[in-house]
């Protein structure tokens, strides 16, 4: 330790001397303020390097007074090394004297006079410093360290036989007993030995087996050459035994006077054999009670004899070395022929005398069942070693009750080493097998095998049997207390170890008791024992969760309530789907201690956060969602019991958290800030809009995408609190929503122009001439332009930019439902988890309110949304009209106005005309969407046939049209049609059938038969918007414009209207139609209706006139 402080001392000089020597730090400052060059070594090493560094990223200009003051500072804090394991520490102090290093990292400096209970809440929107600290800033959280099983307390060995020595022993008495069982440890008529499962199967098919599974040499550690030595004195020692049974001290004797000092490699394994071999009878003979105390010291003189390796080996003689061996054999003899205690077949003394013994052995023996390899792993032919092990049992007195206890005591302490959960099974599975009663003199036997407790004050005495489910028991006692801890990223061996617990029992309060306390009856100790598992680990867990959130909240900035509401909810979590439903057994109300724990752990840290609330901060919005979370999680942790199984009722009710009396007033105020803000914003998206698509495939304005994610980022923050939104909440919510989007809409309703601005004034009314006036020049109809401001406005409104605004109109038309359906969907999640986190059940008068409250909501929607979706639709309407209008009476009103049927109707055909139209809805449809693709070409078409019309009714003095011109006008008028229809691509035909039912009907007037007809029907209403058949002034028009002489007459002797070659300036020096419909109705209106029948009488007289005098 004192060699690393020299050289992280010595790295730190050079790096100080590297960062003044290179010129990163532009000056040095003394003590007295003026300028320094240089420093001393010593001078430098009371400097602060961190704040030297610091300096240098600012500007290079250091203080050394500062970093003097950092280097005291910061001295006298232990140095520690950043290591995952948190154990390296540079201590002040000697590091002998100061012991060992603690577990847990160093407490950061607080300012005691800062640190208190209460909660700091920063006011503003943006995330503030983590002022909030828990008690538990640094809580004495113990590592999870593995959990050491507590031995059974077999009686010590005394002659320092090692596991080494044992495992071998036990080797060899393996070996021995199944060659005296008549099994052939070493086969000289086989190349190799096959392996242990088939060599059993073998040996179960013949009468006298010859073979035996192979032994695994690995596991015993015993040379190739020494296992041969070995296996062929058993083999001499067997056939000199044939069928009796052998002992350990018999064994150990045979290989002694079989095996020399020249059968080993070297010396050194010779003596080791050697002295294991001599410990071995000691422990067997010794310390018996059945020896007298010269052959006790006999015995002792010839066990140092054996271990004397110069007066074994070399001095002594052969016969020497027999006589010794016989005195020793001499006395395990003696004790062999002493009867057991306990009255069982082939019992013999060794069972009690050296039970620690023979306990040990067999335990190095089933050791030998697991994969080398793979220690969590049983070898293939673990069944075959398990059938052969039972030929030893006599000689180590191992019934079938013991074999189950200890074989259940290996496969779980394997588990415990290696985490293998089959293992823990098997383990389970042989430790049920032992039973507590059987016959009176096995259970005689067990309880002699005494093993020994050390409690506080005294000594307890257990049986083996008892000892191995004792430690077990202590150990799954010693995981329970803290069970999360241990099995939470494991959650699946819980189970297991509860099944494990529930079998071997659990240890009682009293560590007097040795009776352990089993779960298979529901009994006030069982229920105590759980209920303080649950109270420990809930309190070890959430104390690592404290600790973590607050260590976390300095790394990530985010405020500690939060990160501690999530991993409380991770905890609760677990305690549902993993821990409550195994507890519940005999617990049932272990949920409700659970819940009202983890509630009564957060609420005590909650509670002065929300006293401190003041706005809607940055923290607020993280604290409140992530506690409202685990309120709901704790609740239904506390609900999730049957309350028939409860033993007796719980008194401890879950009271919920007073957030949303702390944060409802806070969440209206924020509201109403907001919507003077969203106003503004969406104000400013309007005023920056250029109508431009957001993209190929989104044919929309950008703006309204910014305003609807506005919109619902309101909604997902206001809902993100996952507190219940009252009326007053959803009001101003809705206010928001309402008052953006109607401005937006408001204001593209303003920006477009009403399409009657359009439409041309109606030409003056003249009647058809053949001849022309020499000195009079017929003109072109000319078109007044419309005022400056709507040609301004119009030259913003292309028909590209109108459909990005139809475009829009229609997704603002989706986004409306979409997101009443998004607040409705909230509302409903929100109001189903608060029903969860509720534990008082509703009165009559509590549904009748919730009923009421209902009511209100959904007219609050449908008043919000349906004059919404209203003005949207108004919008759409202009929008589609004003498309139609400008593409035919504005784009190509010189084309369809002024050049269609222009002197001609032959000449100047609508065919001319339908290219232009074409390729305007190719633009038109290439730029709006499906939906509204249809609403603008019917816009399109519906402008095309009443422009049509009004070249029939208003073409002026350059247009008249005889009987062979009205075939080839129907022709254009169906070509006119099937344009948009487009051979049932297009347009509906029977929608367009509709459409062009007037214009078809107007032409049908200019046969005598139709305006007979409807001169029998004409009507004194005037409309200037829709032309009717019965309408004066469209029968009049159809008359001005047929190229009849005798119709000309009529309209010259019964209005005086001018003859069309004297058309010159007829803007200015004929009437207007609207001056002439106008007249006429007022003169209508004062004549009354016998006024009406006259001019009903001249139309009438006039249709009889023309049929007469025309020959119709």
């Amino acid at each position: 330790m004192n060699s690393l402080l020299e050289r992280y001392r010595n790295d730190r000089r050079k790096l100080m001397e590297f960062l003044m020597s290179s010129g990163l730090v532009k000056e040095l400052r003394s003590h007295s303020g003026s300028s320094s060059t240089s420093l001393s070594p010593a001078d430098l090493d009371a400097l602060s390097a961190d704040y030297v560094l610091d300096c240098v990223k600012s500007g290079g200009v250091v203080d050394v007074s500062k970093a003097t003051k950092k280097y005291n500072f910061e001295s006298s804090y232990p140095v520690t090394i950043h290591s995952e394991s948190r154990d390296s520490y540079f201590l002040v102090s000697s590091p002998d004297a100061a012991g060992s290093p603690p577990r847990r990292s160093p407490p950061q400096p607080v300012n005691i006079e800062n640190s208190s209970n209460n909660v700091h809440v920063d006011s503003s929107n943006t995330p503030s410093p983590i002022d909030y600290t828990f008690n538990e800033e640094t809580p004495d959280i113990k590592p999870m360290n593995p959990i050491k099983i507590i031995p059974l307390g077999l009686p010590p060995l005394r002659t320092g036989l090692s596991d080494d020595d044992l495992r071998e022993a036990a080797y060899e008495l393996m070996i021995a007993s199944m060659l005296l069982s008549s099994a052939d440890a070493y086969p000289t008529q086989r190349r190799k030995m096959e392996k242990g499962s088939k060599l059993l199967l073998s040996l179960k098919r013949k009468e006298k087996p010859q073979l035996q599974p192979q032994t695994s040499n690995a596991h015993s550690e015993i040379s190739s050459k020494m296992d041969t030595c070995i296996r062929r004195n058993l083999v001499q020692l067997a056939q000199l035994r044939t069928g009796e049974q052998i002992d350990l001290p018999q064994l150990a004797l045979g290989l002694l006077v079989g095996i020399f000092k020249s059968d080993f490699p070297n010396e050194k394994l010779y003596i080791k054999w050697k002295t294991r071999q001599a410990n071995l009878l000691e422990e067997a003979l010794c310390f018996s009670r059945g020896l007298e105390k010269n052959e006790r010291a006999t015995l002792r003189k010839c066990l140092a004899t054996i271990r004397e390796s110069k007066e074994w080996d070399v001095v002594m003689s052969s016969s020497l070395r027999i006589d010794v061996l016989s005195s020793i054999r001499h006395v395990a003899s003696k004790l062999s022929s002493l009867p057991g205690r306990c009255g069982i077949e082939e019992e013999t003394y060794y069972w009690t005398a050296i039970y620690h013994l023979n306990i040990r052995l067999y335990e190095k023996l089933l050791f030998g069942v697991f994969d080398v390899l793979d220690e969590g792993q049983l070898i293939e032919d673990a069944s075959s070693m398990l059938f052969h092990m039972k030929s030893i049992w006599s000689t180590l007195g191992i019934t079938e009750n013991l074999h189950n206890a200890i074989y259940g005591w290996v496969l779980f302490q394997q588990f415990v080493s290696t985490g293998e959960p089959s293992l823990l099974g098997s383990a389970i599975q042989e430790l049920q097998k032992v039973t507590e009663e059987g016959n009176p003199k096995e259970d005689l036997y067990l309880s002699r095998l005494v093993c020994s407790r050390q409690t506080i004050g005294a000594d307890i005495h257990l049986s083996v049997s008892k000892a191995i489910f004792t430690s077990a028991s202590a150990w799954c006692d010693d995981k329970l207390q803290d069970y999360h801890l241990h099995f939470g990223k494991k959650p699946r061996d819980f189970g297991m170890l509860v099944s494990l617990a529930s079998t071997v029992g659990l240890p009682p309060a009293d560590c007097m008791r040795t009776e352990l306390i089993k779960l298979d009856t529901l009994s006030d100790d069982v229920g105590d024992k759980i209920q303080s598992y649950v109270q420990n680990s809930i309190k070890g867990a959430c104390a690592r969760a404290a600790h973590f959130a607050y260590v976390k909240s300095h790394g990530e900035r985010t405020h500690a309530l939060a990160l501690l509401a999530n991993e409380l909810s991770v905890i609760a979590k677990a305690e549902i789907n993993e821990f409550v439903p195994v507890f519940s057994k005999w617990l049932p109300e272990c949920m409700m201690i659970s819940a009202m724990l983890l509630h009564r752990f957060y609420g005590e840290r909650l509670t002065p956060f929300l006293e401190g609330v003041s706005s809607l901060s940055g923290d607020v919005r993280k604290v409140v969602p992530a506690a409202y979370m685990l309120e709901e999680a704790l609740t239904q942790l506390y609900n999730c019991h049957s309350k028939s199984k409860l033993h007796k009722p719980y008194l401890h009710k879950l009271k919920n958290y007073e957030i949303e009396k702390a944060v409802k007033p806070v969440m209206l105020d924020w509201l109403i800030s907001q919507h003077d803000h969203i106003l503004q914003w969406t104000r400013r998206a309007f005023e920056i809009e250029e109508w431009e698509p957001v993209s190929v495939h989104q044919r929309y304005a950008p703006s309204i995408v910014e305003i609807f994610r506005i919109i619902e980022e309101t909604v997902s923050q206001l809902f993100g609190l996952h507190l219940p939104v009252d009326i007053t909440h959803l009001q101003a919510l809705l206010s928001i929503i309402y008052h953006s989007l109607d401005t937006y809409l408001q204001r593209i309703y303003d920006q477009l122009v009403d399409k009657k601005l359009l439409y041309p004034a109606a030409p003056p009314l003249t009647r058809f001439t053949e001849g022309v006036m020499p000195a009079m020049k017929r003109k072109s109809l000319e078109f007044a332009e419309p005022d400056n401001k709507m040609v301004t406005k119009l030259d913003e409104l292309t028909i590209p930019k109108l459909c990005i605004r139809l475009n829009t109109l229609c997704y603002i038309q989706k986004q409306i439902s979409a997101t009443e359906d998004g607040i409705r969907k909230s509302l409903t999640l929100v109001r189903s988890s608060l029903d969860k986190r509720s534990n008082i059940e509703t009165d009559e008068a509590e549904e009748e309110n919730s009923l009421t409250h209902s009511e209100a909501v959904d007219e609050l929607f449908a008043t919000t949304y349906d004059s919404l979706r209203e003005t949207n639709a108004n919008c759409i309407t202009k929008t589609r009209d004003l498309i139609g209008a400008r593409v035919i009476f504005w784009d190509l009103r010189d084309m369809f106005l002024v050049q269609l049927y222009n002197g001609t109707v032959e000449g100047a055909r609508l065919e001319r005309l339908l290219p232009h139209i074409d390729t305007v809805l190719d633009n038109v449809c290439s730029l709006s969407y499906e939906d509204s693709r249809d609403m603008v070409v019917l816009s399109i078409c519906r402008s095309a046939l009443e422009a049509y019309v009004r070249v029939l009714l208003d073409g002026g003095p350059t247009r008249a049209f005889s009987d062979s011109d009205i075939p080839l006008m129907e022709e254009d008028l169906s070509i006119l049609k099937e344009f948009f229809i487009a051979d049932g691509e297009g347009l509906p035909r029977s929608l367009v059938e509709q459409e062009a039912k007037q214009a078809k009907e107007i032409l049908d007037l200019y046969s005598l038969e139709m305006l007979m007809t409807a001169s029998e029907l004409i009507d004194m209403g005037v409309s200037s918007e829709q032309r009717r058949l019965e309408d004066a002034q469209t029968l009049v028009r159809v008359l001005c414009h047929k190229k009849d002489r005798t119709a000309s007459k009529f309209l010259k002797r019964q209005y005086e209207f001018p003859m069309s070659s004297e058309y010159e300036d007829p803007t200015s020096n004929l009437p207007a139609l609207s001056e002439i419909v106008r007249s006429t109705s007022t003169r209508w209106s004062q004549t009354s209706q016998s006024s009406f029948s006259s001019f009903k009488k001249k139309i009438q007289d006039a249709t009889s006139e023309i049929r007469n005098n025309s020959g119709w």
